[in-house]
């Protein structure tokens, strides 16, 4: 281990690299191996703004006039370019070199996430494409290497949000922020590194705890079969609980009892150290990696959902992982376990991940801290009647699956947010698509199509309503033994002939009434009352700042309807299984966060966790 430690320290002295090198740690915490190189820093870069690049061979390039820091995106600050107009077409470039030690290995470049579509050249030749922006690849760039020689490095991003073809999020589709549209992020937006692999590695394992039968399963895959054996190791506190070993090759399934089990829970989480082993048949190690794993339990009984079969309330928070400086991309891996740590201490036991894909690291820190979350995708900005954007996301959203599905606290699954004006084949057949997907890669978890939208196939019914008064958004989400969908959700109207958008069998009235409810009912998103610094309590007036409904007039004004709202869903709590604030932060111009943009504390936060901390009695 310490000549490991220092042939890497020599290693990045010699590529230049100083000491502040941005997001040093490792960018997969739940598959680690011991042996890496990150590729963060300085890099040349050139923008492409009418896209004559490949016409221009920019991919042979040596290095380009222009410096930008990775993996900021070259709209952000922290990037060194702030360059926040439309960017079509961006390329990089940077000079890598193989350590003498991967001699014999074959050597993985790792991209955490580029947006949106990437190209990656070495020495001028083609070494791999990505198609989408979120989500991470591998290119095997062992043939396009030699040890101990300097390779030119060349990637080249393209997007354009205005296409209706990709999913952008919250990237605003016009020149200036608007409403709740932010700056957008281009190109290289994560961690990039190498690493060498043997032939016969470990590629992915899926984890499936199954704390009935007190066991975890594992289904391996490999990068090819081999002779070789693969030997799973599960460890409490160092201490081995459960050996297997099994053929290392992708028929096998291995299956680990778990004595004495101890549980992962919201609040109270308790992690396994998990160690695969690739060994030969001499019993040589070719491959190692370290994980972890939270022996947890969902499901949904009736119109609860239930964590290790017992009722759980989820008390939500809107969190769209934007940072003043970063943008998408945190400035530190501190600053992504901090915001789930301010989120905890507002009162609230997690977060709907809001129209981004976290990074591996945030999702890290969730299981670390025992805080559960709905992972979503950055679905505005697509037309979802077009067939081509259903291919393109169904591609991407199966990546996001597979990427973080062992992580425990991860609840549910919602790929979409807000489809209200969709067509009555296309976008059917789309959602139904992504419902059976999601269920053959993951069956352990619910599925929430659409939030707040066009419900066709889900396990869970949502809707959003920023009414600012109590009484009437009780009203409107249940009044006199029935539940209302709308009138806030245009589609309900759209839908009644067709059978959609319901959670029961019953007939679709003019409003989406029921009485019976056979799934849970969450209010995904209410609230955004809007708070700025600085904002005159006498009027309400908040500037240029935008947020939901008429601003209240004072501080005790604000606390009022805060605690107003959170009461009116205690009080019909039977029928709402859960409820979304918006928001946990204010980002750029939307300012109805709980806490400032920069983090900083708005309220009193021993009074704002009181509110969110109510909850149903008998529930988690």
């Amino acid at each position: 281990m310490k000549k490991l430690l220092i042939c890497l320290m020599t290693f990045v002295w010699c590529l230049g690299l100083s000491a502040q090198q941005p997001r040093p740690e490792y960018p997969r915490p739940q598959f680690e191996r011991q042996d890496w190189v990150n590729l963060n820093g300085q890099w040349s870069y050139t923008f492409d703004f009418v896209g004559s690049g490949m016409e221009r061979q920019l991919f042979k390039s040596q290095g380009f006039k222009d410096q930008i820091t990775v993996p900021f995106c070259p709209e952000s600050k922290l990037s060194g370019v702030g360059y926040t107009d439309f960017i079509n077409n961006i390329w990089y470039q940077r000079t890598i070199q193989m350590p003498a030690e991967w001699a014999g290995q074959n050597v993985l470049l790792n991209f955490q996430a580029v947006y949106y579509n990437s190209e990656v050249f070495i020495d001028g030749e083609l070494a791999g494409r990505h198609f989408g922006g979120s989500t991470g690849f591998s290119i095997d760039v062992t043939k396009f290497v030699a040890d101990g020689k300097s390779h030119s490095l060349v990637v080249h991003a393209y997007s354009d949000t205005r296409t209706l073809k990709q999913s952008a999020g919250k990237q605003n589709v016009r020149l200036n922020q608007f409403e709740c549209m932010y700056t957008r992020t281009t190109g290289i937006w994560q961690t990039v590194w190498m690493e060498p692999v043997n032939p016969n590695a470990l590629q992915s394992a899926q984890v499936v705890t199954d704390i009935d039968q007190k066991q975890v399963v594992i289904r391996p895959h490999f990068f090819q079969s081999s002779n070789a054996t693969l030997t799973v190791t599960l460890k409490d506190a160092g201490k081995v609980v459960a050996k297997q070993t099994a053929p290392a090759n992708d028929a096998s399934t291995l299956v680990l009892p778990v004595k004495n089990m101890k549980l992962w829970a919201p609040g109270a989480p308790y992690l396994y150290d998990l160690t695969y082993e690739v060994k030969d048949a001499q019993g040589n190690v070719l491959d190692k990696v370290d994980s972890y794993v939270g022996m947890r339990k969902i499901h949904i009984e009736g119109n609860k959902t239930y964590i290790n079969n017992e009722p759980f309330y989820q008390r939500l928070v809107l969190d769209q992982g934007f940072y003043p400086e970063g943008i998408w991309t945190a400035p530190s891996d501190a600053a992504l376990k901090h915001d789930i740590e301010l989120s905890m201490q507002a009162g609230f036991n997690g977060a709907r991940l809001h129209q981004k894909v976290f990074e591996e690291r945030f999702h890290y820190w969730a299981d670390k801290l025992g805080y559960i979350t709905w992972g979503e995708a950055p679905s505005w900005g697509m037309n979802c009647n077009d067939p081509e954007v259903a291919r393109n996301f169904t591609n991407e959203w199966s990546e996001e699956i597979v990427r973080d599905r062992n992580h425990p606290s991860i609840v549910t699954w919602t790929p979409m947010n807000e489809e209200f004006w969709p067509d009555r084949v296309q976008f059917p057949r789309f959602v139904t698509d992504l419902y059976n997907l999601t269920k053959q890669l993951d069956p352990t978890r619910p599925f929430h199509d659409v939030s707040g939208g066009a419900h066709v196939k889900t396990d869970i019914y949502t809707t959003h309503n920023y009414e600012q008064d109590p009484a009437k958004l009780k009203d409107i989400i249940y009044k006199d033994g029935k539940w209302f969908a709308g009138p806030h959700d245009p589609i309900d109207l759209y839908w009644t002939n067709v059978g959609y958008n319901r959670p029961t069998d019953v007939n679709v009235y003019k409003y989406l009434t029921y009485t019976q409810p056979t799934m849970p009912y969450i209010l995904d998103e209410f609230g955004g009352i809007k708070w700025v610094k600085g904002q005159d309590t006498s009027t309400g007036n908040s500037n240029q700042s935008w947020g939901y409904g008429e601003p209240p007039h004072s501080l005790e004004e604000f606390y009022a309807r805060l605690e107003g709202q959170v009461d009116a869903l205690m009080s019909i709590s039977d029928n709402v299984w859960g409820y979304c604030y918006t928001q946990l932060t204010d980002v750029e111009q939307e300012q109805n966060g709980i806490y400032f943009y920069d983090r900083s504390s708005k309220f009193d936060m021993n009074r704002i966790k009181a509110i969110f901390s109510k909850k149903p009695v008998g529930s988690k």
